[in-house]
């Protein structure tokens, strides 16, 4: 008999549960939320044309990707962190399992910060708290987090089966808030003089510099895709609307994160991106205490899939956990690493260093994956050899080589190309990194000879 290395079960076509709206709503979900309105307040420093611009053909880029890892899970059936097994080789996956555990805990602990700050701001309201950012305003803040996270242990307590009601309510009020503030924003300032606003020029964010923003945090969902779409009924449920909703979800959020920063620089006479949190503009608006706790809702909904994430990778790992402790594991986690941002000067600082980290890692791993499934192996895997020592995803002591040392090279191609001026301030360094990733590695696999079934 031979020797395996954990154990992978596919989803069969009588399990998946999930149809069009299902997996319509997790992606909209996924993206409608803090996070995404924060995004779109960060971007807010390249003017409102060009951030706009690049949050069009980034979020368009980033999710066709997306689909095509969703498709990965459908036609398999297995979570996106098992996938990444052909390609790195059984143990080599547990490079990509690490940064998917590092990446969704923190956007977990991101979004978990931010909405805080909202249930911080209630307080104020409603029980003359300090509100964060005010001398003593960390014990609401500090309240809050725990909140979040007693929120996001009922999110998960089910795992897929909670995630998905989770989505299908959630999903309802964040369209309502959406509309609601798109009314208020342009209530406040008229789509001329927004279009018209400039920051001031120690602000000013160039194109190449929005791009890579948004893609790593676009790109962080590409790598979750399959621990969805596996519980895709059909082909367009798992491809299709997953697409349609992560982009509606980014577009319609983070524009509304984007013109609301402005409105609000416009209606105050100064921008601080800072203070482009959801709770201080919806502060700044006059939204009140609803808008707040909607906020609230919408972080749950985004951190359900976060964490889903984190728990499979996790799974991928430790083969012999199962998913709920995962999900219980890394939700704790998530809000132990939710106070990491007291100890900078500022949220956006650690924000931003956070997204540098992403940025860096997470292209090259997609890039690698892509190609292995739709180039060099035709899309078809073997279910068996997933697990199978000294099969042909084995390669030398469960490592792929070949791989890894692609993904290490993308790594730096991608540092290097941040200090290109023309490339990094126009088209930024990820896209054309990844480019030149998937080109070493199908070079590197086919000098390698392998057998491309």
């Amino acid at each position: 008999m031979a020797k395996k290395l954990g154990n992978v079960t596919p989803i069969s076509s009588a399990a998946r549960s999930m149809g069009n709206w299902d997996l319509f709503a997790t992606w909209v979900g996924a993206n409608a939320n803090n996070g995404t309105w924060y995004i779109g307040g960060v971007i807010a420093a390249a003017g409102m044309l060009t951030a706009s611009s690049a949050l069009i053909l980034t979020g368009i880029v980033s999710y066709v990707l997306l689909g095509l890892a969703s498709y990965m899970g459908y036609r398999t059936g297995l979570p996106a962190m098992a996938l990444t097994r052909p390609a790195f080789g059984l143990r080599g996956s547990f490079i990509p399992s690490i940064i998917n555990v590092v990446q969704f805990i923190g956007w977990a602990a991101a979004n978990t910060f931010i909405a805080a700050i909202s249930i911080s701001v209630i307080f104020k309201d409603l029980l003359g708290w300090p509100a964060y950012g005010t001398p003593g305003g960390n014990r609401g803040l500090i309240v809050g987090i725990l909140i979040m996270s007693l929120l996001h242990m009922a999110s998960i307590s089910l795992g897929e089966r909670s995630v998905r009601m989770i989505e299908r309510v959630g999903i309802v009020l964040v369209m309502l808030l959406v509309v609601w503030e798109s009314v208020v924003v342009f209530q406040h300032a008229s789509l001329s003089a927004i279009m018209a606003w400039r920051p001031a020029a120690h602000f000013k964010m160039s194109s190449g510099a929005a791009v890579d923003v948004l893609a790593a945090f676009n790109l962080a969902w590409v790598t979750a895709a399959a621990d969805f779409s596996r519980f895709g009924k059909t082909k367009t449920a798992a491809t299709t609307w997953s697409f349609l909703g992560a982009n509606l979800g980014l577009f319609w959020f983070a524009f509304i994160g984007l013109t609301a920063t402005i409105a609000a620089a416009i209606t105050t006479g100064a921008y601080d991106p800072n203070a482009s949190d959801p709770s201080t503009i919806a502060t700044k608006l006059g939204l009140g205490i609803l808008a707040l706790l909607v906020i609230v809702i919408t972080s749950t909904t985004a951190n359900a899939v976060n964490l889903m994430a984190a728990g499979s990778a996790v799974t991928n790992m430790f083969h012999r956990l199962k998913l709920t402790p995962a999900l219980w594991l890394v939700t704790v986690v998530a809000t132990a690493v939710s106070f990491v941002p007291l100890f900078f000067a500022t949220f956006l600082s650690a924000f931003t260093a956070f997204l540098d980290m992403i940025g860096m890692f997470l292209g090259p791993e997609i890039a690698v994956f892509l190609v292995d499934f739709f180039i060099l192996s035709k899309r078809r895997y073997v279910a068996e050899d997933m697990t199978r020592v000294d099969g042909q995803y084995w390669y030398r002591g469960g490592f792929n080589l070949v791989a890894i040392v692609s993904w290490a090279l993308g790594v730096a191609i991608y540092f290097g190309l941040r200090h290109v001026e023309f490339i990094a301030s126009t088209v930024g360094a990820t896209f054309v990194g990844m480019a030149l990733t998937a080109v070493i590695y199908y070079c590197g696999m086919r000098m390698t000879r392998r057998n491309l079934n």
